[in-house]
């Protein structure tokens, strides 16, 4: 019968589109016939939903195709692997500097044996930079040369890039996956530099790669000689049609110092985002991590840890080690009390500020109505109270510069031009500078 499964995806896969099929169908295995049934394996209960809404029908047309009527289609999640997760020792697939003595850091890390896509959960804050990088790490030639991947720190960017780098490993052992953080890639040319040896750099770089993950390139900013060489070795790299995936926490045309030239070789292929994950999404990492660390939760608590962890998937790894080790070390059982005394480490006591209780404090000092806000008007009256409530919010929220614009009606560069504006007058109009201290005094007293 699994034989009669792969056939099926065989012929699955001349009806949908490589990036769909690889994310959804691929993963999907055989695991038994049982009553009249054909019970398929899905990685997680996300991929399942996402098949039974989407494919099912596709699944059973093919599967009738090849003469198995009798049979219903059953989905469930595949049981995790009894083996350990596989090591790819990188090191030995990756060019040392011949003749070079090893400096401090050389810039060639060992990927993380965790980052796979079997251990990435994915959910709709992050589903298209997991279909981008597994199309990046499966297709030989993707349609696009580089994948950029944004997000702030510790919400999955370096497990996405790096799990691309073990599944192009293990397709081809022979490949070499440079990983590599920005930082340490300046690091390494000043040491060739000093050493004579930027030749051999240059080499490594540009035709001794297939594959380069390119960590924190916001760390560019301002390094000026790190940048042009950068630049040729991307021109060089995807000339020969190599794979490129850069992260980094800020956009190029937002980090500072940045040229253009470089900026328009980091956004020449496909740019993704991860936000923070929803509701959902909390719980189904915090589900696969209390499995990780051998905890059983009962569904109570995850969703209590799952509505007040929402900073990053670091704080809840955080919170579950420390719930657990409290329980081992007090020898005391998991509960809802325990659970509420770990999270008192890990959520501000402090009221979060929302846009909302912005934008209420802006509307009464100004006394402008909310809708004047949103307002297409560029008068002083409107613009400067807008300015504010823009520079507030980026302040005193965690909202990105495109929610915030979303907020005023506004787009991305809109709101950043407001920044500006609001933080140059306040270095050069002590008035502007009283009224805006002001009212950042009354935003954190409502937040106690």
């Amino acid at each position: 019968m699994t034989t009669l499964w792969e056939a099926v995806k065989e012929q699955i896969k001349t009806k949908l589109p490589k990036n769909s099929f690889s994310l959804w169908i691929e993963p999907v295995t055989f695991l038994e016939e049982k009553h009249n049934s054909i019970v398929l394996g899905c990685p997680n209960k996300f991929s399942m939903k996402w098949i039974t809404e989407n494919y099912m029908a596709l699944i059973e047309k093919e599967l009738r195709k090849v003469g198995e009527n009798q049979f219903k289609i059953a989905l469930r999640v595949s049981p995790p692997a009894k083996a350990s997760f596989p090591t790819f020792e990188a090191e030995s697939r990756q060019l040392l500097l011949p003749n070079i003595p090893r400096p401090p850091k050389r810039g060639l890390n060992v990927l993380n044996h965790d980052f796979t896509f079997e251990r990435f959960v994915v959910g709709k804050c992050n589903e298209f930079a997991y279909s981008a990088s597994r199309a990046m790490a499966f297709e030989p030639n993707p349609s696009y040369p580089c994948l950029f991947i944004l997000a702030n720190t510790g919400l999955g960017k370096s497990h996405l890039s790096q799990a691309t780098g073990h599944a192009i490993l293990k397709s081809d052992p022979r490949l070499r996956v440079y990983y590599i953080t920005a930082e340490d890639f300046v690091n390494e040319m000043i040491f060739a530099l000093r050493n004579h040896k930027i030749d051999e750099f240059k080499n490594k770089y540009r035709r001794s790669c297939d594959v380069l993950l390119l960590e924190e390139v916001h760390f560019l900013g301002g390094k000026e000689k790190t940048q042009l060489e950068l630049g040729y070795t991307l021109d060089s790299l995807i000339n020969d049609h190599k794979k490129v995936i850069f992260t980094s926490s800020l956009l190029p045309k937002d980090i500072p110092n940045l040229k253009k030239e470089l900026a328009s070789r980091l956004t020449s292929g496909i740019i993704t985002t991860l936000q923070k994950p929803d509701y959902e999404t909390r719980v189904r990492i915090l589900e696969q991590k209390s499995r990780e660390q051998s905890l059983n939760l009962p569904e109570e608590i995850l969703h209590l840890l799952a509505k007040n962890l929402q900073a990053d998937i670091r704080q809840m790894e955080s919170a579950l080690r420390c719930l657990k080790a409290k329980s081992e070390l007090m020898k005391v059982k998991i509960d809802l009390d325990l659970a509420r005394e770990v999270l008192k480490c890990h959520v501000p006591l402090e009221k979060p500020t929302t846009i909302k209780d912005v934008e209420k404090l802006v509307c009464q000092y100004f006394k402008v109505d909310p809708e004047s806000l949103r307002s297409k008007s560029r008068k002083k009256i409107h613009a400067y109270p807008r300015n504010v409530y823009a520079y507030l919010c980026r302040k005193h929220t965690d909202k990105t510069l495109e929610e915030i614009g979303k907020s005023l009606n506004r787009n991305h560069s809109t709101v950043l031009y407001g920044l500006e504006v609001i933080e140059r007058k306040i270095k050069t109009d002590g008035r502007i500078k009283k009224e805006v201290e002001f009212l950042d005094q009354k935003l954190k007293k409502m937040r106690k």
